[in-house]
């Protein structure tokens, strides 16, 4: 089994560090709803590309985005106090659309169960 490499460490960190401070310390009310699915830290530790997930209307994505831009030199000054690190990554923000795709196969198979449901009942 392969152990974890210090960016898996630093960016699950960063993760739960990023959801704490998202609950507790931002009021911004574009990234209320907002989840923080993954971090993807580059090797070098010098990138992270935080994925999150916002319920609402499609327009709560562009809020959110709004909200983290607005937010990133707060959030960035907070995690380096924080995780302790020498150098502090660039943040990068994307919607993670796995959520919204799971979803919609969700609906398909539901709609293809209802609808396999009275097809046989027809037939029979």
């Amino acid at each position: 089994m392969k152990p974890f490499s210090r960016s898996d460490r630093v960016s699950e960190h960063l993760r739960r560090t990023l959801s704490e401070l998202l609950a507790k310390s931002v009021h911004d009310p574009r990234l209320d709803r907002v989840t923080v699915s993954g971090v993807d830290m580059a090797a070098d530790l010098k990138l992270a590309n935080v994925h999150f997930t916002v319920s609402g209307e499609d327009d709560a994505r562009k809020h959110a985005l709004a909200g983290f831009r607005s937010a990133k030199g707060f959030l960035k000054r907070e995690l380096a106090r924080r995780l302790g690190l020498r150098y502090m990554p660039e943040l990068r923000f994307f919607y993670d659309a796995s959520f919204d795709h799971g979803e919609r196969i969700e609906r398909i198979i539901h709609d293809l169960k209802r609808d396999d449901g009275s097809d046989h009942s027809a037939i029979g």
